[in-house]
This record gives C-alpha cells, sequence and structure tokens, in this order.
C-alpha cells in the first residue's frame, strides 16, 4: 500500500535462525516479475542480505544497508541479478538495470516519504546495479 512498485509481497514467520522468506510481485515495464527470496538480518550492520530461492530471475542476489548520516540516513542497494537470456542480456540487462533502479527509488519513497538517488553514476556492468 505504500508504493505503487510494488503489487504484492507475502512474508512467512522467522526461522530459528531469524531469516525469513519473503514471496513479491513487483511491476516490471508492461508486466510483472515474481519471486521468493531469503532474506537475513544483520543487525549490528544494519544489513539485509537476500537470495532468491525460486522465481523469474536465474540469479537474483542482493543487500539492503542502511547508515545513519546526520539527522537522516542513507540507504545502499547493492544487488546482482542474471535474467537467464544470455543472447538477450545487452538488451534486457540495461532495461531491467533501470527498472529495478526507479522501483527502489518509488519503494523507498513509500517508505519514507522523503527519499531521493544520491548517485546516478552507472558504473556497474550487466546486470549489477
Amino acid at each position: 500500500e505504500l508504493t505503487s512498485a510494488v503489487q504484492e509481497v507475502d512474508l512467512e514467520p522467522a526461522d530459528a535462525d531469524g531469516s525469513v522468506l519473503s514471496r513479491w510481485t513487483v511491476h516490471f515495464r508492461n508486466g510483472l516479475l515474481r519471486w521468493t527470496e531469503r532474506d537475513s538480518f544483520e543487525p549490528e550492520t544494519r544489513t539485509v542480505v537476500f537470495e532468491q530461492v525460486k522465481g523469474d530471475f536465474a540469479v537474483f542476489t542482493g543487500t539492503w544497508r542502511v547508515v545513519p548520516v546526520g539527522s537522516g540516513s542513507e540507504v545502499t542497494f547493492d544487488s546482482a541479478f542474471d535474467l537467464g537470456i544470455p543472447t538477450l542480456a545487452s538488451i534486457l540487462d540495461p532495461v531491467a538495470k533501470s527498472a529495478l533502479r526507479s522501483n527502489i527509488l518509488l519503494i523507498l519513497q513509500g517508505l519514507l516519504g522523503d527519499a531521493r538517488e544520491l548517485d546516478t553514476e552507472d558504473e556497474a556492468v550487466g546486470g549489477r546495479t
């Protein structure tokens, strides 16, 4: 309900190790992407580590990290993905990366209100954002 980028997120109860399975459905261009990921929490570093366990990506892993900065926070999202279509990777990866970057910003704006992208340089290659 906080952002139009996400159609649905379902969470399972936490496992004994504190990790959580979450099922995501997000808008991607003119369609939907669906996946299930395992989220592990590292409170000491303010980090969430995730890894797709099944879904539309061949590979989707990454981290969310929150660092206090002044009176606010800096949220860093780092991910690696593979859509699993090597022959179209040069076309699809930049589109997926742009859509992912836009959706992450929409999610943060929905959660936090005043969120903006600080680093728009595209240093990554292929399916890394």
